[in-house]
């Protein structure tokens, strides 16, 4: 895990889908904020805290909790107040943070529901939830492997797992769909070749050479435009907003 948060960290600045992720999510906070910077936020398996700084701190007081120890060390050059948790028993008291996000994290945890009641649980009255979870089935490959992906997500599945915990559904759309048929590819060369060579996770954080790097950075830039006035029918990863009643 050591070895993957550093290339995280290593990728986070600067990978076109760090970047397109950002793209996505920065104005979905930013609508949600309500031009508000006195808000508590609190960000659920923040693995390098790279998110702290560049999402949430501009909009109020933002703690954070990550289950690996290497997470904690690398996220407390943030300066925020950090703790060692894990999503099934977050350590704050109810009704503390008017905003609970969690990026790419909710798959991997065993019991998703419980996660996300959780969150609720920390939440105002009024507050919202924001997550980026990995979407549809076939896109499985050696990425979800390595992280211990235990499952990837539809709308329909989304919308229910958000209710079960309580959550009003405010926005389930699938994101990064531009990217859909390079990461089919490579997926399926991925599963061709799985008899023939050791499982590798560090492949989808290899930062391409520039150009490449720029025009795939344009591709989802420009999805995420156009995303924010027509949902795109399918995607790699679902962004969720949810607000608690």
């Amino acid at each position: 895990m050591a070895g993957l948060l550093e290339l995280t960290a290593r990728a986070e600045a600067t990978h076109f889908w760090f970047r397109g992720f950002r793209r996505f999510v920065a104005p979905v906070i930013h609508e949600i904020a309500a031009g508000r910077r006195d808000l508590r936020l609190i960000d659920c398996g923040c693995g390098t805290g790279y998110n702290l700084t560049h999402l949430l701190q501009p909009y109020g007081q933002a703690f954070a909790f990550d289950l690996v120890p290497d997470a904690i060390q690398r996220a407390r050059v943030s300066g925020r107040p950090l703790v060692r948790a894990d999503m099934e028993h977050i350590p704050f008291r109810s009704g503390s943070f008017d905003l609970a996000t969690s990026f790419d994290v909710v798959q991997s945890v065993p019991d998703d529901r419980k996660a996300l009641v959780e969150m609720a649980r920390v939440l105002r009255p009024g507050g919202h939830v924001v997550l980026n979870v990995t979407a549809l089935d076939l896109l499985r490959g050696d990425h979800s492997d390595v992280w211990g992906e235990l499952r990837r997500y539809t709308a329909d599945r989304a919308a229910r797992l958000v209710a079960s915990a309580g959550l009003q559904p405010v926005r389930i759309r699938y994101v990064f769909a531009s990217l859909l048929p390079l990461m089919l590819a490579v997926r399926r060369v991925q599963r061709l070749l799985r008899p023939f060579r050791e499982l590798r996770g560090d492949t989808d954080l290899i930062v391409p050479p520039a150009p490449l790097n720029a025009i795939l950075t344009g591709l989802v830039s420009g999805e995420a435009a156009l995303a924010r006035r027509v949902p795109m029918p399918f995607g790699s990863s679902l962004l969720i907003v949810a607000r608690k009643p």
